[in-house]
């Protein structure tokens, strides 16, 4: 019988370890699940850590992880690798590119449904290094193309979208320094010594073949026999390529061929029934011999369970530049820059004052009277006055400023109409300069809807017949006016986006700011702050009329919840004549927008402050009763 206090993730984690170890083909490999990054060695395997909720996301990142570092072990030999392996770090890093990308399209081969989850790892990568937002070549990973370039020929699969945007950035270059040496690929990919061969040869033809050091199949044959032995001792149960050994070993037995068949028969069983498997928040593993009764969907929202929409068929995610034409995103640009001509100096004046504020905390600091270091020449009087004193050394203190990400969410809805919205973009451009001025990135989101009242959406729900509490009943519309990676002078005219006539309609603040948090937290940057711009409460008639009167405020306060809780992003608001410190934790009211200047650099400038009590004081906060 199970325990209140059971963790109904175990089940799934000990059923992912096993399989782990059948595909690696090693009973005795140790796999294990942290917080900490994934990693894997020749004998142990550290996969992402699966939560009691069980989500879809962890459950296919983990399925992925665990399929890669498997087939890793599996099919790569170390003792090769490294025999041909390039001195140089680019050379290097296509390389291993390369081999990874190898040795997953060979398991797939004989265990297609590892294809499948080895997917959902790379697309959560993507993601978390932002390679979806890049739109030129010079900003993507060329080792990172490579190896997604081999993948894709070699298993025929399309890639995730954002890693296939980075390929296909590169895709071009590579094929025309290549050459028809891509044609051979296919041939190449069971014997690892031979694909080392080809990787080498098409670093060669990209142009870093200077860094490739001298070629192994040259050595002396007393250095040869050295490797050979190095190799022998490294894996000696493995001289070569796996899938070659098993067609040319005379000495194989039926017997083991049989069992290594089994072997990866159990383990394709064992994935496809995850795979058939619906995944949710509270998903658990059947117990004993109890039948398995359908989980519930997943839930909408990860704050809210109960909170739901009718469709998302019609909802969008867009870039602010796929909404206007060039040149009328330059019209309305200059149309802001006119409206707040008279601003322009107070607003410069308060981003240069946070900019001082930032570079001082960037600054290092000095730790002085040591009795060793560097010489402090500031103090060198005392000794001769007195010359007695003994000498006073100093040391270089290291900065505390960590890499930091700013997300800006701006509210897009019809009551920010006129001069609210205007300087509310004009802040948001003032301030993502400054940032960059002082290497911390910074996004710019917006949200609205797509229609007034409803919508499409609106339209599906009479069509079925208008079915009892649907839920969010209107199309979203989630805008990215500048991604963090993206220089800003490649984003300002997006900013004039906001001047565009019907553009602001109506506000569900609850699911723009999971959407936005969800965005920042899969960042690298150390540190990741999310501040909310908002004129009111959410408003969407549509969704209201048919629904509790506070169903959108009610999931707006979970999702601030859920992240205050996790606290893994810092999160502020102001309010614009509106009162959310009801709401937020770290919260300012402003009450005439053109402090909002004011408010955005004080907030941000604040937490830089090292001092807690005087970040307390600067940020005028109110926690929430």
């Amino acid at each position: 019988m199970k325990k209140p206090n059971d963790n109904p993730a175990d089940p799934f984690k000990k059923a992912l370890a096993e399989a782990t170890k059948v595909i690696a083909d090693d009973p005795e490999l140790q796999v294990s699940y942290s917080v900490d990054p994934p990693g894997a060695s020749n004998d142990s395997v550290r996969l992402p850590q699966v939560s009691r909720r069980m989500t879809k996301q962890e459950v296919l990142l983990a399925r992925g992880t665990a399929d890669a570092y498997a087939l890793k072990i599996k099919h790569h030999n170390e003792a090769t690798h490294n025999r041909y392996a390039p001195p140089g770090q680019m050379a290097r890093d296509i390389y291993e590119a390369m081999e990874t990308a190898r040795c997953e399209a060979v398991g797939a081969r004989s265990m297609p449904g590892t294809a499948t989850n080895i997917d959902a790892k790379i697309e959560a990568e993507a993601e978390r290094k932002g390679y979806g937002q890049i739109t030129e070549s010079s900003e993507a990973p060329l080792a990172a193309a490579a190896g997604y370039l081999i993948r894709h020929l070699a298993t025929g699969r399309p890639l995730p979208v954002s890693a296939n945007n980075v390929m296909e950035l590169w895709r071009q270059h590579i094929e025309d320094q290549t050459g028809a040496r891509l044609e051979d690929l296919q041939d190449k990919l069971s014997d690892q010594s031979a694909f080392a061969k080809f990787a080498r040869g098409m670093i060669e033809d990209l142009g870093y073949g200077d860094q490739l050091g001298d070629d192994p199949d040259e050595m002396s044959d007393e250095d040869q026999d050295d490797a050979a032995s190095e190799e022998q001792e490294e894996d000696p149960e493995s001289t070569g390529s796996e899938e070659d050994d098993a067609e040319q070993d005379p000495d194989a037995t039926p017997e083991q061929s049989q069992d290594e068949q089994m072997d990866a028969a159990e383990a394709q069983v064992s994935m496809d029934e995850m795979d058939d498997m619906e995944l949710s928040d509270e998903a658990e593993m059947p117990e004993g011999d109890m039948p398995m009764e359908p989980p519930p969907p997943m839930p909408h929202s990860e704050a809210d369970p109960d909170y739901k929409a009718f469709t998302t068929d019609h909802d969008e995610e867009i870039k602010a530049e796929d909404l206007a034409e060039p040149q009328e995103l330059e019209r309305l640009r200059a149309y802001l820059d006119q409206q707040l001509e008279p601003l322009k100096g107070a607003v410069g004046r308060l981003a240069n004052k946070l900019q001082r504020r930032l570079q001082a905390q960037q600054n290092r600091a000095w730790e002085f009277d040591l009795e060793e270091g560097m010489l402090d020449a500031g103090r060198l009087a005392r000794v001769v006055a007195n010359p007695t004193t003994p000498l006073s050394f100093k040391i270089e203190k290291d900065t505390e400023f960590r890499d930091t990400v700013v997300t800006l969410l701006l509210d897009n809805s019809g009551s920010m109409r006129g001069r609210p919205i205007s300087i509310a973009a004009i802040c948001a451009d003032v301030l993502a300069r400054t940032l960059e001025r002082c290497d911390v990135k910074v996004e710019i989101l917006g949200f609205t809807t797509r229609a007034w009242k409803g919508g499409l959406s609106r339209e599906d729900w009479l069509n079925a017949g208008r079915p009892q509490s649907p839920g969010r009943l209107n199309d979203l519309r989630h805008i990215i006016y500048k991604a963090a990676d993206a220089p800003w002078r490649r984003s300002r005219d997006n900013l004039g986006l906001m001047m565009k006539e019907g553009l602001l309609k109506e506000n569900i603040d609850g699911e723009a700011l999971e959407w936005a948090h969800r965005r920042v937290a899969y960042r690298p940057e150390a540190r990741k702050i999310l501040m909310v711009i908002s004129d009111g409460a959410p408003v969407d008639d549509s969704t209201l009329s048919v629904n509790p009167a506070n169903y959108l405020e009610k999931h707006l306060r979970d999702v601030i919840a859920m992240v205050e809780k996790r606290k893994q992003v810092e999160l502020i608001a102001i309010g614009i004549g509106h009162d959310v410190t009801r709401y937020y934790q770290r919260a300012v009211t402003i009450t005439d927008v053109e402090q909002l200047a004011g408010a955005m650099t004080e907030q941000l400038a604040s937490l830089f402050d090292s001092d807690p009590r005087a970040r307390a004081r600067m940020m005028g906060i109110r926690r929430a009763s």
